[in-house]
């Protein structure tokens, strides 16, 4: 599945209130990568985006051939790794916040340029307008949602789609401090 379009210009969505409310209708946070409910659901409080689509990232291997497994890496090589993407996929209201988030979120690629890339993909574009992703992928393998990686890469890409997830939290943190008023800064 090809994953990765560079970002595009916002459009009108005069039905974004509605489609934010069936998509948080739909959301079941329990179905969510336990390590990002807290993000998914920090996005999901702020009236300008909603959530998509997210995960957070799969290492297979030798040693753990769950495709949906969430433990880290071992430190020993365990040769040939599956890695499925890391991403977060939001809709973002054309207003000054939704712009403003669209900013923040095209920054969070400054923290591994040759990891994590920030774009509007297709397939998200024509399911919703103004959908925009960021994922954390070598950038070879950009345009798709798995990459077959040695274990040393492995470990280069936990350790940037951990540091990823660490702004993603960081910044929603941010946003809801200055919705609400509380919270850590």
């Amino acid at each position: 599945m090809e994953t990765f379009a560079p970002p595009r210009r916002f459009v009108d969505h005069p039905l974004f209130d509605a489609d934010r409310e069936r998509a948080l209708k739909a959301l079941v946070i329990n179905e969510i990568d336990a390590p990002i409910r807290d993000i998914v659901a920090g996005f999901s409080s702020l009236p300008y985006c909603f959530t998509l689509q997210s995960c957070f990232g799969h290492f297979v291997h030798s040693e753990a051939t769950a495709a949906d497994n969430l433990d880290p890496l071992p430190p020993r090589d365990v040769g040939v790794v599956t890695y499925r993407i890391a991403y977060l996929a939001l809709c973002l209201q054309n207003s000054t916040s939704g712009n403003r988030l669209f900013s923040a979120l095209a920054e969070v690629p400054s923290i591994a340029p040759a990891f994590i890339q920030f774009g509007s993909p297709v397939w998200f574009w024509k399911r919703q307008v103004n959908a925009f992703a960021l994922q954390v992928a070598p950038k070879r393998f950009k345009d798709r949602d798995q990459a077959t990686i040695d274990h040393a890469e492995a470990l280069q890409v936990q350790k940037v789609r951990d540091q990823f997830f660490t702004r993603l939290d960081d910044l929603v943190a941010s946003l809801q401090y200055r919705r609400f008023g509380f919270g850590p800064r």
